[in-house]
């Protein structure tokens, strides 16, 4: 059993400058970490000393602060690729974000291999930005996106999954964890159905990343993307992983300077992976900032951080279970601690801006995931997700914020 004492929820919270704020005269409580999660001053102060002492363009000067600042950017690759397991430093590809390092992906893979009538599984619990990518790349080459169906709690009903699989299909677009309903998919199946059928396999692990420990070499993934916003680095930041010998063989994605190896107007050649796809001046603090939000994690344990959301998760699981006028959306039996909910007919942006009076910070919408609330014949939910830094205590007072909801509204 999972204690409390083992770990020191107020020290680290400490870490955390804008948790020490009052919104409405409330201390404030944010649960909208599936949006973005906040910042160590660890990271801040690695962005910090980098424009203090290091500030330089990278992979291009032969001078002191050149060479630190390709050094320090370099070494945060190493970080994530040991973050994730990858096999090479090579496999790790530094972009804006998720949405980015999707597109990078559809639009290099999608072009090279997708030809009319191939198609492309995307499940229905996607947030658009692993739907609308595939969608563009599809009507430039006629390939087909088939759905994948979930059940009503929410989870991926692996029979049909398996019953989608065609000779023409190429590749599987899936998430780890969904950001509207908090399911964890079963992915290693998913993926060795998917190779079974000669299918690829790209992970959205946007909402992953910070609540568990992922294995791209254990998990068999083929493609693997991340934002490091979610991951309490600065946003800007992501990554797209992807197994050595697929990139090798995929165009560059866009054109300009550190991506070539030779430019003339007859014939431009280009660099080797992951230069190939980081034109031009990369995000390089991002990156700086990346590699330091791994450390704080890794100081902190993932091991750690897993069991103390656990409890946390039964906690609010079991609390919102206690008011009867809440009806959970999606009711997966792995989850995280992602929730989903509407409380009686009250609009979830009213269940919102009463809960900011309260201080709390919650999402109010559809989650950029339209097709799941349309699933659900819902507009939108009210959406509380935890992070390692939240409490006990402020799940109390999300869940006297609600009752005051409900005064509100005479309910």
């Amino acid at each position: 059993m999972f204690s409390h004492n083992d770990y020191d929820v107020e020290k680290i919270r400490q870490d955390f400058p804008v948790l020490h704020q009052t919104i409405c005269g409330k201390s404030l409580i944010y649960f909208d970490n599936a949006a973005t999660t906040q910042k160590p001053q660890q990271v801040i102060d690695a962005v910090s000393h980098f424009y203090c002492h290091d500030n330089a363009n990278i992979h291009r000067g032969i001078h002191t602060l050149s060479e630190r600042a390709t050094a320090s950017y370099e070494i945060a690759r190493e970080k994530v690729q040991h973050f994730i397991h990858a096999q090479e430093t090579k496999e790790i590809i530094f972009t804006r974000g998720t949405t980015e390092s999707i597109n990078l992906l559809a639009q290099s893979y999608g072009l090279k291999y997708f030809k009319p009538q191939d198609e492309i599984l995307v499940s229905e619990m996607e947030h658009h930005s692993n739907i609308v990518p595939w969608q563009l790349i599809a009507e430039k080459t006629g390939a087909v996106i088939k759905m994948i169906p979930i059940t009503d709690a929410g989870e991926i009903d692996l029979n049909q999954y398996n019953d989608l699989f065609t000779a023409k299909t190429k590749l599987v677009a899936i998430s780890h964890i969904s950001n509207a309903l908090g399911t964890i998919n079963p992915l290693k199946e998913m993926i060795t159905i998917a190779h079974q059928h000669g299918a690829l396999v790209a992970v959205d692990a946007a909402q992953s990343l910070p609540h568990l420990t992922v294995d791209v070499q254990d998990l068999d993934c083929d493609f693997l993307s991340f934002s490091g916003h979610k991951l309490y680095a600065p946003t800007g930041i992501g990554v797209l992983y992807g197994k050595a010998h697929l990139l090798k063989e995929l165009p560059p994605y866009q054109g300009g300077g550190s991506m070539i190896r030779t430019v003339s107007f007859n014939k431009t050649t280009y660099a080797d992976i992951p230069m190939r796809f980081e034109a031009g001046t990369p995000n390089i603090t991002g990156a700086i900032g990346l590699g330091a939000a791994i450390d704080y994690l890794n100081h902190l344990g993932m091991s750690n951080i897993i069991r103390y959301e656990e409890t946390l998760t039964d906690y609010l699981q079991h609390a919102l279970s206690e008011i009867q006028q809440v009806q959970l959306i999606g009711q997966a039996k792995h989850r995280t601690s992602v929730f989903s909910f509407i409380l009686d007919d009250i609009h979830p942006h009213d269940i919102g801006t009463i809960l900011n009076h309260e201080g709390i910070a919650v999402r109010s919408g559809h989650h950029c995931a339209m097709p799941i609330m349309e699933h659900f014949n819902v507009p939108a939910t009210v959406r509380v997700s935890l992070a390692f830094y939240n409490t006990t205590h402020e799940i109390d007072a999300l869940i006297h914020g609600l009752m005051k909801v409900r005064e509100v509204f005479n309910r």
